[in-house]
């Protein structure tokens, strides 16, 4: 667990030193989030290759909203040994009113250690009318999920995500897709 909680911190923190913020090429934004509908559980339904995720089969992120308008985070991810690893942070506008640019620091000896250092990019590039689904990643489009409600969707929602997150400039060949419920049991005999 600790591993996992320290490659996190670390990949966080490469990302957020790599970030151009005037990249005009970077990926577009949503400009607007409303994170009071944003708040409740995430399903991970593919994300790109990551080594602070590697050993994940399901993954789903429970965001809060709080007083100050920071979102709690709890980051959940069940094992192929039907093991729950998690880790807990906060989101924060990075900029006031703007909240479709969030930074993302987990709360670890690490990030007690040097505050502020261990924080990443999480920029909502896309969330639908009804906050169903959304796709995440960040500027240098190191990172992609592709989230939503419930841990399964449609083939046409499928696709609206892969085309959303191949017009950002994302490669959607290389995502690692959510172990089934189906195959997870296999796993386990």
């Amino acid at each position: 667990m600790m591993r996992l909680v320290v490659t996190l911190l670390v990949g966080l923190l490469l990302a957020g030193c790599a970030t151009s913020r005037d990249d005009s090429l970077a990926p577009k934004t949503v400009n607007h989030v409303d994170l009071k509908r944003y708040q409740g559980t995430w399903y991970e339904l593919a994300r790109l290759p990551m080594y602070f995720q590697r050993n994940c089969a399901q993954s789903e992120a429970r965001y809060t909203l709080l007083p100050e308008g920071n979102m709690a985070v709890l980051n959940r991810c069940l094992t192929a040994n039907w093991q729950w690893e998690e880790v807990r942070g906060t989101a924060t506008p990075q900029a006031p009113d703007k909240t479709d640019k969030l930074w993302v620091e987990f709360d670890t000896w690490f990030s007690r250690l040097i505050p502020g250092l261990a924080k990443g990019d999480y920029w909502v590039l896309y969330v639908s009318d009804d906050y169903k689904t959304a796709i995440v990643g960040n500027p240098d489009r190191r990172y992609l999920w592709l989230l939503s409600r419930r841990p399964n969707v449609s083939e046409a929602v499928r696709e609206d995500l892969l085309s959303r997150a191949r017009q950002q400039g994302y490669d959607t060949t290389r995502l690692i897709w959510r172990v089934s419920d189906k195959a997870m049991a296999k796993t386990s005999k």
